[in-house]
């Protein structure tokens, strides 16, 4: 099985990918084939190779015609469509596209087909795009036996200034996409933007799965260096290339610990704030377990599933807002399986569907009920009727978007 693992653990984009794609071998010929069949103003590829912090990496520039062009979603699948791409390719660039007009519809508040892209519809960032679809492809990377597993995703912190002013790192984009399709996060202290949403939907589409290298027989090595090169940390993104030495498990297994404890004198009425509290601490998930406790009273044993980044953080928040004097803490092994999510056209509006794939096929469709059930109600129809059609619709063959 080819078999690709991304290491973005110190941040990711576009161009640092292409980049360590082209170092591990990629056809850059067809790269640039892809760039001349594009219907867009002139556009080309520069590649050098540089050094950050002491490491050898290749570095590639798009050099892009000056464009007052303002592309929205359609437009830019448009550009795709007409370039003629091989079909697996113009998939996987479109649906890039999708994901970010998704991610950057839901921090605006306002339909996909509406987004106008800045920064990631510019020319540059259309090729970026298009030349990592090129290069996987060319590396075999793109057909149904590959496996592409992504490591934790650098993000950064402090602030950036953009089409919108001065937002804080990292942006909702990135956060909205990482967040989207279950990605971890990689604590990381440099002060700056580390993952851009052009990077962050390329890992999230390409990704089979998340985790530490796989069990394979490498072939290749690839290092994509960032334009910038801070003192502090080597500004590169690598990509490691080779065969499975065997089918590998049709889900992804990640360490995690559970943190248990029983409450039997909390207004009840707190629990469903205090679980959305932890969850939105980093829980990978928390729920309530009704017991027996002394004395016959009735209590509640809360259960945390959360990995070690954030195990302390999860804890104050229980010792915070439960009467609680002690948690359990234990180590567990979760199994999960892809999944991305999709949106879906149903009465007149759009619900998000998360979909689960199990060796390749799908089993698991959940449309997401708080914007099924507002839809339903302006819609004046059934939240059931609507869960149903975004289901089918979801369960349709084609592209993640």
């Amino acid at each position: 099985m080819r078999t690709l693992w991304v290491d973005p653990g110190n941040g990711a984009a576009g161009d640092m990918l292409l980049a360590a794609l082209l170092d591990a071998g990629a056809e850059q010929k067809a790269v640039e084939g892809a760039f001349g069949a594009l219907p867009v103003e002139g556009v080309r590829l520069e590649r050098r190779e540089v050094r950050r912090h002491g490491f050898r990496a290749a570095h590639v520039t798009v050099v892009a015609a000056e464009s007052a062009v303002r592309r929205g979603l359609g437009e830019v699948l448009d550009v795709v469509a007409r370039a003629r791409l091989p079909e697996t390719v113009a998939e996987f660039a479109a649906g890039v596209f999708r994901r970010l007009a998704a991610a950057e519809g839901r921090v605006h508040g306002i339909p996909a087909e509406q987004v106008h892209f800045h920064e990631v519809g510019a020319l540059d960032a259309i090729a970026d795009v298009v030349g990592c679809a090129v290069a996987l492809h060319s590396l075999g990377l793109l057909g149904d036996g590959a496996r592409r597993i992504v490591g934790p995703v650098a993000v950064g912190s402090g602030t950036v200034t953009g089409a919108h002013g001065t937002i804080p790192v990292p942006g909702p984009a990135v956060l909205g996409l990482l967040t989207a399709a279950g990605a971890p996060i990689a604590a990381h202290p440099a002060a700056m933007e580390l993952c851009t949403p052009t990077g962050a939907a390329l890992l999230c589409a390409l990704a089979t799965g998340y985790g530490p290298p796989p069990a394979l027989t490498p072939s290749a090595v690839g290092t994509g260096a960032g334009t910038a090169d801070p003192r502090g940390h080597p500004n590169v993104l690598r990509v490691l290339l080779g065969d499975a030495p065997d089918a590998p498990a049709p889900w992804t297994s990640a360490p995690l610990h559970r943190v248990d404890t029983t409450v039997d004198d909390l207004d009840p009425r707190i629990w469903p704030d205090l679980l959305d509290a932890l969850r939105a601490a980093g829980a990978a998930d928390a729920w309530c377990t009704p017991a027996l406790t002394r004395k016959g009273r009735p209590g509640q044993v809360l259960s945390v599933l959360v990995d070690a980044e954030r195990l302390d953080l999860v804890c104050a928040v229980v010792f915070e807002q439960t009467t609680t004097l002690g948690v359990r803490v234990s180590p567990v092994d979760r199994r999960s399986l892809p999944r991305d999510q999709v949106e879906v056209a149903v009465a007149g509006g759009h619900v998000p569907v998360k979909r689960g794939y199990l060796a390749g096929r799908l089993v698991t469709v959940q449309p997401e009920y708080d914007e099924a059930a507002a839809l339903a109600r302006r819609a004046g129809l059934p939240v059931a009727a609507v869960l149903d059609q975004a289901r089918a619709r979801a369960a349709q063959p084609g592209p993640a978007t």
